[in-house]
């Protein structure tokens, strides 16, 4: 029966963005250039290449042939996931729009999930581990520093130099948020945000929210980043990160640099776990049950 239920959960998806004028993309799933990120590390295939953490170089080399609305659904892979709420192979949505930033994307994500749920003829608001979602009403926007502040008593910028970051956000943040509306965490640090521009108005934010339902984080959005000096300086960061912590330093995508030196159009852009989404829409308590296999 939960087949029959996930298959049309994706179909909802797909019918979204069909009618919304997006063209789907089928990217490959094999690399030998993952992307570069601080802690996001790739599984091993064969003969130097690896599964993909995320099409997301592939889709801005498609934005740079011109297309203006992009979108993909497939399977990627993260060394080291699992738990209830992670799988080394999961389900991924991900969507671009030239001339767009990442709160015009904000607008498609309300759109998507509220279409989704009326299709789906879905309870609302709906309940996720006890607790209520209402994807109707208006969204929480929290900003990423205020937050810190008000459940840890620190700065986003002393948890990031102390090394507890993550530790803090998922021990003391992420239970508060997403409940009894959705929750969007909006402006990091550009240590937190490798493919985000900065604010014209202030550098040391960057144009990035994540999304979350229920106390779960769901999707992550930039305002793209499209300078390619910036771009290699990022990646070149990540890989000193991770020659320090003795992780593996891949090879840089030499087709998605070309792409960004042509010139990559403005443009915002999100990837959204669709076994996470799947468990919050159903009340389902384990990840595992999405995947079903």
């Amino acid at each position: 029966m939960f087949l029959q239920k996930k298959s049309q959960f994706i179909q909802k998806v797909r019918d979204f963005f069909h009618k919304n004028d997006f063209v789907e993309v089928f990217s490959p799933i094999l690399t030998s250039a993952p992307a570069m990120e601080d802690y996001i590390d790739a599984v091993p295939a064969k003969e130097n290449t690896f599964l993909r953490t995320s099409p997301e170089l592939n889709l801005k080399r498609v934005l740079a042939k011109g297309y203006d609305k992009i979108f993909e659904i497939g399977p990627c892979f993260r060394l080291g996931e699992s738990g209830r709420f992670h799988l080394e192979e999961f389900l991924m949505l991900e969507w671009y729009r030239s001339n767009a930033d990442y709160m015009n994307i904000l607008d498609d994500t309300q759109n998507l999930l509220r279409h989704i749920t009326t299709e789906l003829q879905l309870p609302s608001p709906l309940k996720f581990s006890d607790r209520e979602i209402n994807l109707f009403a208006d969204w929480e926007i929290l900003n990423v520093d205020e937050t810190f502040q008000k459940h840890t008593g620190i700065s986003v910028k002393k948890a990031l130099s102390d090394g507890i970051y993550e530790e803090l956000l998922d021990s003391k943040i992420e239970q508060h948020l997403g409940s009894p509306v959705p929750t969007i965490l909006k402006d990091y640090p550009p240590e937190q945000a490798a493919f985000a521009v900065t604010k014209n108005n202030n550098p040391t934010i960057a144009e990035r929210w994540e999304l979350y339902l229920g106390g779960l984080e769901i999707a992550n959005c930039y305002t793209e980043l499209t300078d390619p000096q910036i771009q290699r300086k990022r990646f070149a960061d990540s890989a000193k990160l991770r020659k320090k912590e003795g992780r593996p330093i891949y090879p840089l995508d030499k087709k998605f640099l070309a792409a960004i030196d042509k010139g990559i159009p403005s443009s915002g852009g999100i990837a959204l776990g669709l076994d996470r989404l799947c468990m919050i829409l159903f009340d389902i308590d384990d990840i595992s049950k999405v995947a079903y296999f």
